[in-house]
């Protein structure tokens, strides 16, 4: 289905911060019909605000999760399994995550011991994302690219008190251990030694995500934008923008004049690719001896189209910083940005337009913001996650990430 954009499709009167935090059916159905993009999407954007209003925040503890665990693992294995050395994981800054070790015997009769991890939905998300998704992708990249290998996702909520997914552990770190924390991985220096080993992997990796063959894979919750169209770059602002209506708690004129610039821009999809969505420092595994990617995660925000998405996101500057010289921007803390564009051409076959690259920056910036000020803002203040004090601290970066948007657009008007 081709998304278009209903001009003469009213939201019934203002909306108003309350009505935000309890929308009615009318509120939603308007909302979804003003900013229609991909239905795994807008079935998940839709859960999101029918399931808004009530209590806030649910403490899951180790013991209901771990219950919840044993429930579908008597469901999923035909035979006896233990679990042990049950634990909360770190990191993420939307998702519930523990840690885990299972021991049960395969269909052959032998001992299998696993360490695996749970990733679940706090009753409302920082992105309000799909688990199927994650699992259909993960599987279809394994052999393709280092991830994780999926066992069992729960894609409705059956089994756990929100949808979840199992995953295998993966040893590794996501930021050396000298680095200085940051929020949500912004701005991690790797350092030159790390970055000679870790900026080529970094190129390579997005090369086969991009160039990996999606239509022989069973993405059957993905939709597949038209070549030749701006269906793609649509489906993508239309998300934000309604990510953006359902979330915020101000006006922010900055982002009308935003949407209308990339509403009239619209770039044209020259090559369907899978976009992580994500791809950045803080969003892969790495052995620190050696240097090698073990793992790319936090696939959620993943999606076919256009591979400038993925481009213009691991360029932006937060994700980044100065070479120690002050001389040049490192893309992702890695490479310069130039360098990063030349060496990803040259290993992919594929040419970046400058052009596309600099919608999706606005569009990235735009995307950005509206997380921060919209969802981060909605979520902490209704109460809804574990990660209220970090979706706070969030926020601010909100009006840094609009600064450089004012900057760009300045540029292109």
């Amino acid at each position: 289905m081709s998304a278009t954009i209903h001009r003469d499709l009213q939201i019934p009167g203002p909306i108003a911060d309350a009505d935000r935090d309890d929308p009615t059916p009318e509120i939603i159905e308007a909302i979804r019909a003003r900013f229609p993009t991909e239905g795994e999407y807008d079935r998940m954007l839709t859960r999101k605000m029918e399931r808004r209003a009530g209590s806030g925040y649910r403490s899951f503890d180790l013991g209901l999760l771990t219950a919840a665990l044993e429930n579908m693992l008597r469901d999923v294995l035909p035979t006896a399994f233990e679990v042990r050395s049950v634990r909360w994981l770190t990191g993420g800054a939307s998702k519930i995550q523990m840690g885990f070790t299972l021991r049960y015997s395969d269909p052959a009769g032998r001992d299998v011991t696993e360490d695996l991890v749970l990733r679940m939905e706090p009753p409302e998300s920082l992105n309000a994302t799909s688990r199927m998704r994650e699992f259909e992708v993960i599987n279809a990249l394994a052999g393709t690219v280092p991830v994780p290998t999926v066992r069992w996702v729960d894609e409705d909520g059956r089994w756990f008190p929100e949808p979840a997914l199992v995953y295998t552990w993966v040893h590794g770190s996501a930021k050396p251990s000298r680095a200085q924390s940051r929020i949500a991985g912004i701005g991690i220096n790797f350092g030159p030694e790390l970055r000679e080993v870790l900026a080529p992997q970094f190129v390579d990796l997005l090369v086969r995500i991009h160039t990996f063959d999606v239509a022989a894979a069973p993405l059957d919750h993905y939709e597949r934008p038209a070549v030749g169209g701006t269906e793609s770059a649509l489906w993508q602002l239309n998300r934000a923008r309604r990510v953006w209506e359902e979330d915020r708690g101000e006006d922010l004129p900055l982002l009308d004049v935003a949407e209308g610039w990339l509403e009239d821009n619209l770039p044209v999809l020259d090559r369907v690719s899978l976009v992580h969505g994500d791809y950045r420092g803080g969003n892969f595994l790495f052995d620190e001896d050696s240097g090698s990617v073990t793992a790319i995660l936090d696939w959620e925000r993943s999606f076919l189209g256009d591979r400038h998405r993925d481009l213009a996101w691991a360029t932006l500057y937060p994700f980044g910083h100065p070479s120690e010289d002050g001389s040049e921007f490192l893309a992702t803390g890695l490479l310069p940005t130039a360098e990063f564009v030349e060496q990803y051409e040259r290993a992919s076959g594929l040419t970046v337009d400058p052009d596309k690259l600099t919608f999706y920056r606005i569009l990235n910036e735009y995307q950005s913001v509206v997380t921060a000020l919209g969802s981060a803002y909605r979520v902490s203040k209704l109460g809804k996650t574990h990660q209220d004090v970090l979706l706070t601290g969030l926020e601010a970066t909100g009006y840094l990430m609009a600064n450089q948007l004012g900057k760009d657009l300045e540029e292109v008007l």
